[in-house]
């Protein structure tokens, strides 16, 4: 049985353009999206459709990191980041706004966002299925798309009042193509104090680069300019389990071993340290 479209990307049909003809705007058929050449795209039961095509995505997050990601942000440990992030993208948004968030992950932070702007839409894109499948169902009016960050988007030029990109692979040349001319960029990431006593339980984490901010801003700055930029730092009570969905949801999983997470000595308490910025395309 066809699988029927779901309101919210229905409500973001407008946005999206066939990836493999690059120009056709995507109609719902019988349980799929088909651009007017006749590609065709199906529409998974959870909601999501696939728009990737061609050679393999980068690999995107597994089961294990997803479960791992949904627990710990269910704590609300990581709610002051959600709030600033959304608050940045709020204050460039008008009431009927379209938010793209890239590498949406579950859709933790582009449902903030929209919680703020009740009459926002919102779409996020990840290569991860598994993911995805939260990120359908994370508001009603956010839909999902799986796509690869590095590759030219499936969406309109210039349609886009806010694009977010929170812990997440960023592509400086697409996300000026699809930001209207007075749309904003909103990038989250870590300082050097992020995580450091879990860093220092664990040297197997994957360490935050010391140039990291050096290489942003080259990246960006022939596109955006940076306007507003927010620190969030605190410190955050963890319980045990907290701490190791911490590790299991990010790129330092495949790191490490069930040995290394075995010992004793992790922390109770860690630093929760990001800088949100909001950029203005150039």
């Amino acid at each position: 049985m066809p699988v029927s479209l779901p309101p919210a990307l229905e409500l973001c049909l407008d946005l999206l353009r066939c990836p493999t003809c690059r120009t056709g705007r995507l109609h719902p058929d019988r349980g799929a999206l088909r651009c007017p050449v006749g590609h065709t795209f199906d529409i998974a039961r959870h909601g999501y459709v696939s728009l990737l095509t061609g050679t393999r995505a980068t690999s995107g997050d597994d089961t294990a990191m997803v479960q791992a990601r949904d627990r710990f942000l269910s704590t609300g440990a990581y709610a002051p980041i959600r709030a600033a992030g959304a608050l940045l993208a709020a204050d460039a948004m008008a009431e009927r706004a379209t938010v793209v968030d890239v590498g949406c992950g579950t859709g933790y932070y582009l449902a903030g966002v929209l919680d703020q702007v009740p009459g926002a839409r919102g779409l996020g894109l990840d290569t991860s299925a598994r993911a995805l499948r939260s990120a359908a169902r994370a508001h009603e009016r956010a839909a999902a798309v799986a796509w690869d960050v590095f590759r030219p988007f499936p969406l309109a030029d210039a349609m886009a009042d806010v694009v977010l990109d929170v812990f997440a692979p960023r592509n400086p040349a697409e996300f000026h193509r699809v930001l209207r001319p007075s749309g904003r960029l909103i990038v989250v990431r870590p300082t050097g104090r992020h995580l450091a006593e879990l860093r220092g339980w664990l040297p197997e984490m994957v360490a935050i680069d010391p140039a990291k901010e050096e290489r942003l801003n080259r990246a960006l700055d022939p596109f955006f300019e940076a306007v507003d930029t927010e620190r969030v730092e605190y410190p955050a009570t963890v319980t045990r389990l907290d701490a190791l969905d911490l590790v299991a949801m990010t790129p330092s999983a495949r790191h490490v071993s069930r040995a290394d997470l075995s010992g004793d000595g992790i922390p109770d308490q860690v630093t929760v340290s990001v800088l949100a910025t909001a950029y203005r395309p150039r």
